[in-house]
């Protein structure tokens, strides 16, 4: 939710909770007596400002509440914070009638009914403050939740569309042909590399998330196709590290920055591309260099290669604040560095 959209629920409430005070005026049940010693407009002030105090510490802490494990403890801790606004509050306002108001000394009297109002207070503004800020929370959520389904489904035309491109599936098929044609022994293996990522991008890029080492045999397969195509099969160093088993990945997350690298690379460099993906410690490390053509393009034309501007929004979506991305271009080589963690 926008800031301005938060700053004006909060101004309403205040206006509500003000004229809840001002009520009697509306009505011409006030005594004027009251009304012309400022008494009652002093009154309606202070009351504002404790409940100003008293409900913006339950409104940022509450939150934090929520976070503990263990019930007992988050219940605790908010029976503990309602106890100190109320201690705290209690006092305060019997100080600002008595030194601040300059009230007579028999109106000022410390009595136990103070207590027991100011409690009532705290519990009741502290029922408003928790329920705006749920209200808040629903609808930030409500929002990524269908900027999420939106982004997800627009990346699944996308994925079908771009990132594996027509042109790779044309090629791939015509190199399949020919292998078939002088019935090679690598047309068979070829044939199931292609099913398997077909298969790959029908079913399982439907899942939020992937073993990661699915997502490694999908990149395998797509550039052992890819050597059909330039006949070098030293053309690609891919070097995986770490653990992997038991890690997950969004789907078809990597292979846009591979097919990004094949598209822009140095047919006549070798290695052309050079590739890492590391798994330690829960965080998945992925490297792509690819070394430019002689005329190569702009580095804004690079990444509209695969629309890399639509890959940030879709790591933000998916991976908000577990994610860095570092795209740069030097005289020779095109270089992406991508952690996540999960």
């Amino acid at each position: 939710m926008k800031r301005r959209n938060i700053i004006l629920i909060h101004l309403l409430f205040w206006f509500y909770i003000i004229n809840q005070g001002l009520f009697p005026l509306y009505i011409g049940k006030l005594d004027e007596s009251l009304l012309n010693s400022n008494k009652y407009l002093l009154d309606v002030c202070i009351s504002a400002l404790l409940n100003i105090i008293t409900f913006y510490p339950i409104y940022f802490l509450f939150p934090r509440l929520l976070k503990f494990n263990r019930k007992f403890v988050a219940i605790l801790s908010g029976m503990v914070l309602v106890a100190l606004i109320t201690a705290f509050r209690t006092p305060a306002e019997y100080y600002i009638w008595k030194i601040f108001i300059n009230r007579p000394e028999k109106d000022t009297m410390f009595e136990t009914i103070y207590m027991w109002n100011n409690l009532r207070m705290v519990i009741i503004i502290g029922i408003y403050a928790i329920l705006i800020r749920f209200m808040i929370s629903w609808f930030e959520s409500q929002k990524l939740r269908d900027e999420l389904v939106n982004q997800q489904q627009a990346s699944e035309l996308a994925l079908m569309r771009s990132q594996v491109n027509p042109h790779f599936l044309f090629n791939t098929l015509n190199n399949i042909y020919s292998l078939v044609y002088r019935k090679s022994d690598e047309a068979p293996e070829a044939v199931m590399k292609l099913s398997s990522i077909m298969r790959y991008m029908l079913y399982d890029s439907a899942s939020q998330k992937v073993p990661l080492e699915n997502e490694i045999e999908y990149l395998r397969n797509f550039i052992e196709l890819q050597d059909l195509r330039t006949k070098h099969h030293d053309f690609v160093s891919l070097r995986i590290e770490g653990n992997t088993e038991g890690e997950t990945i969004a789907p078809m997350l990597l292979i846009s920055f591979v097919e990004n690298a094949f598209k822009h690379s140095n047919k006549h460099q070798r290695p052309g591309i050079l590739i890492h993906l590391s798994s330690l410690n829960g965080k998945i490390h992925f490297e792509v260099i690819n070394y430019l053509k002689k005329a190569a393009p702009a580095n804004d034309e690079l990444s509209s290669g695969v629309n890399l501007e639509t890959i940030r929004r879709r790591l933000e979506l998916i991976y908000p604040g577990k994610h860095k991305l570092e795209i740069s271009q030097e005289t020779e080589t095109f270089r992406i560095n991508l952690e996540i963690t999960n």
